[in-house]
C-alpha cells in the first residue's frame, strides 16, 4: 500500500493532512484522468530532454521513459488505471512511476511544476479534439453543400422577421447556414493558431534554473514554440475560454438550423419530413412524430453558452499567476466538447435522411405577396422614383387585401389604374420563379449564382482545412 506522501507531490511542510471533506472537494483526478496520455506524453519529452542536456544520465532518461511506456500500455489495455486515492493524474502516474523505478521517478519532475504540466497538457488533448470537431464540421459543411446543389431550383418563401418577404431557393437558404459553419471552422483554426505555445519550462510562475532547453520540448510536443512569459504560460486559460467561445457560437448556428427543422416539419410548413433514425413518438398520442434529436441540439446549445459564461466568471479578477480556482476548466471545456461533436454529427445525418417536400415550398408562395417588390422594381426600371414606385405597389397589396385577390389575379388594367408605365410584361414580373432567376448578382439566390457561391465555398474549405493540417499536424 502506497503511503499518503506518495499519493501527492506536496506535504512536507504539512503536519496535518487535509480533512476527508477538503480532499474530495479539492481532488480532480476524475476529471483530469483524461490527460492520462498527455501526463505521459509531456513527461517522457520532459526525461528525454534531460538525458539531452545533462540533467540526467542517458541511462536515467532511458528508464524513466521506457517505464512511461510501460504505463502507457498498462493504462490502454486496462491492465492499470488511475486510482481515486490519487488527487489528480500527476500524483497518480509519479506514484505508478515510483513503484517501476523506485527513487528516479522523483527526479523527473526537476524544474517542473504541475502548473506548466497541466497548462501543456491540456493544450495538447484540446489539439487532438480539434481533429475530430473539424472533420465533423467539414462533414456538415459538404453535406449542406451537396443539397444546396441538389436543390439550386427549388423555390421557397424567403422570411424576414418570420414574414413572407421575397422568393429564394432552399439551395441559396442552405449555404447561408454553410457559411456560418464555414466562419466557426475558420475561428476554430484561429483559435488553434494561438493555442500553440508550449509552457512546459516556465515552472511554477517564473521559470527554472535549470538548464531546461524548452525549444526542444515545444518542437518534440508538436508546438510552435515556447510560451514568451512564464507568468502568462501557467495562468493563460485564454485558449480554453476561446475554445469555449468557438462551440458556443458553433453551437448557436447549429440551434438555428435545428430551430427550422422544427418548424418546417411541422404540418403547417410541411417543408422537410426528418427520418424515423431522427424522431420519435408519443407514450400517449399514437401520431406524433416528434423531432426530438433537433429539440435535443437546440436545448444543449445552452449548454455551451453556459459553459463560455462559467469560464469567463471564473477568470474574471483572478490575479497572477496560477490560482487553484484554474482547476475547474477542464469540466467545461470537456463537457462541451463531448456535446458539440455529436451535435455536429447527428446534424449532418439529419440532412442527410430528411426528404425534402419541394412542392409544398413552391405551393407556400401562392398568394403571399412576396414578388411585390419586383413590381416596385419593375417601376423603377421604367423611370420611376423607387419611393414612388414602392408607394404605388403598396397601394396595390392593400387593394388586393381588401377585395380578397392576390397578386397573381391582377391584370394589365388594374396595374395600370395605379400607374400608366404599367405595361403587359409586368404580369411576367410577378412570376417567384423569374423573380429568383433576376437576382443572379453574387451571393444573389439565383441558380447559377448558388452554383458559383457553392465553388467559393469549396474554395475557402480547401484553404482552412489546410491550415488546419498544419497546426495539427506539425511534423
Amino acid at each position: 500500500m502506497l503511503t499518503p506522501e506518495v499519493r501527492k507531490m506536496w506535504g512536507g511542510r504539512f503536519e496535518g493532512s487535509l480533512s476527508p471533506e477538503a480532499q474530495a472537494y479539492s481532488f480532480s483526478l476524475q476529471h483530469d484522468v483524461r490527460l492520462w496520455k498527455q501526463e505521459l506524453q509531456a513527461s517522457a519529452a520532459h526525461a528525454r530532454m534531460m538525458g539531452i542536456t545533462g540533467m540526467l544520465s542517458p541511462h536515467e532518461a532511458n528508464r524513466i521513459v521506457d517505464a512511461l511506456l510501460e504505463i502507457h500500455a498498462e493504462i490502454e489495455e486496462g491492465e492499470w488505471l488511475p486510482l481515486e486515492e490519487y488527487e489528480d493524474i500527476h500524483t497518480a502516474i509519479e506514484a505508478r512511476l515510483y513503484e517501476k523505478i523506485g527513487a528516479l521517478a522523483g527526479k523527473l519532475h526537476t524544474g517542473r511544476s504541475r502548473n506548466d504540466l497541466v497548462a501543456t497538457e491540456v493544450r495538447m488533448w484540446l489539439r487532438e479534439r480539434t481533429t475530430n470537431l473539424a472533420r465533423a464540421l467539414l462533414e456538415l459543411c459538404q453535406r449542406l453543400m451537396q443539397l444546396a446543389e441538389q436543390h439550386t431550383e427549388t423555390l421557397m418563401p424567403g422570411l424576414t422577421h418570420q414574414q413572407h418577404a421575397q422568393p429564394v431557393t432552399l439551395g441559396h437558404h442552405l449555404m447561408a447556414h454553410c457559411w456560418a459553419f464555414i466562419r466557426d471552422l475558420s475561428r476554430l483554426a484561429h483559435a488553434g493558431d494561438r493555442m500553440n505555445l508550449c509552457p512546459l519550462g516556465a515552472g511554477a510562475l517564473a521559470g527554472t534554473s535549470f538548464p531546461i532547453d524548452r525549444e526542444l520540448l515545444a518542437a518534440e510536443l508538436g508546438f510552435a514554440m515556447p510560451a514568451p512569459n512564464s507568468i502568462d504560460a501557467v495562468a493563460d486559460r485564454d485558449f480554453v475560454a476561446e475554445y469555449l467561445f468557438v462551440c458556443a457560437l458553433l453551437m448557436v448556428h447549429l440551434s438555428r438550423l435545428a430551430q427550422e427543422l422544427i418548424l418546417w416539419s411541422t404540418p403547417e410548413y410541411g417543408y422537410v419530413e426528418l427520418s424515423d433514425e431522427h424522431t420519435t413518438g408519443s407514450s400517449l398520442m399514437p401520431q406524433k412524430k416528434n423531432p426530438d434529436i433537433a429539440e435535443l441540439i437546440r436545448g444543449r446549445s445552452a449548454l455551451a453558452i453556459g459553459n463560455l459564461t462559467s469560464i469567463l466568471a471564473l477568470l474574471k479578477g483572478l490575479p497572477l499567476a496560477y490560482n487553484r480556482d484554474l482547476q475547474d476548466d477542464k469540466p467545461l471545456l470537456f463537457a462541451t466538447l463531448d456535446t458539440v461533436v455529436p451535435s455536429i454529427r447527428l446534424m449532418s445525418e439529419m440532412l442527410e435522411k430528411a426528404h425534402w417536400r419541394v412542392e409544398r415550398m413552391r405551393a407556400a408562395l401562392r398568394g403571399d405577396f412576396s414578388t411585390a417588390t419586383e413590381l416596385a422594381d419593375y417601376l423603377v426600371r421604367k423611370g420611376v422614383p423607387f419611393r414612388e414606385a414602392h408607394q404605388i405597389v403598396g397601394q396595390i397589396v392593400r387593394e388586393c387585401i381588401q377585395r380578397g385577390i392576390t397578386l397573381e389575379d391582377l391584370t394589365v388594367e388594374m396595374l395600370q389604374r395605379h400607374h400608366g408605365r404599367f405595361e403587359a410584361d409586368a404580369l411576367e414580373a410577378i412570376d417567384p420563379e423569374r423573380a429568383v432567376c433576376a437576382r443572379s448578382l453574387l451571393g444573389g439566390t439565383a441558380p447559377e449564382a448558388v452554383l458559383k457561391q457553392i465553388e467559393q465555398a469549396k474554395s475557402w474549405l480547401g484553404v482552412i482545412e489546410h491550415q488546419l493540417n498544419e497546426l495539427l499536424n506539425p511534423n
